[in-house]
């Protein structure tokens, strides 16, 4: 059932773990406290609200995936990133993500 509302609202599953191995960049949106708190190793934190200013720090030729604390920001952040041309991918949350990358 899951899938077939994945389908519906033409959302692709996407291998993360492939990404990250063929040198995907992994752009935590959170705060600086909550990346502080707690990260991914290799991620790197450029907060939402500093996203637009930061672009320079993103490799535009590798693609992006965009992590936060729940998936709403990094969702966002992927909009944003896209917009720019860049290839973005929303993570969803850190955590999330970490157990996907093993």
């Amino acid at each position: 059932m899951l899938n077939s509302i994945k389908k519906f609202f033409g959302i692709k599953t996407v291998d993360f773990k492939n990404l990250v191995k063929n040198g995907a960049q992994i752009i935590d949106v959170r705060t600086v406290a909550e990346y502080e708190n707690e990260h991914l190793r290799n991620s790197k934190n450029i907060p939402l609200q500093n996203l637009r200013n930061s672009f320079q720090q993103i490799d535009k030729t590798k693609p992006v995936i965009t992590i936060c604390a729940s998936g709403i920001r990094s969702g966002s952040a992927k909009s944003i990133l896209q917009n720019e041309g860049y290839e973005a991918y929303n993570g969803g949350s850190w955590s999330g993500l970490k157990n996907k990358l093993g």
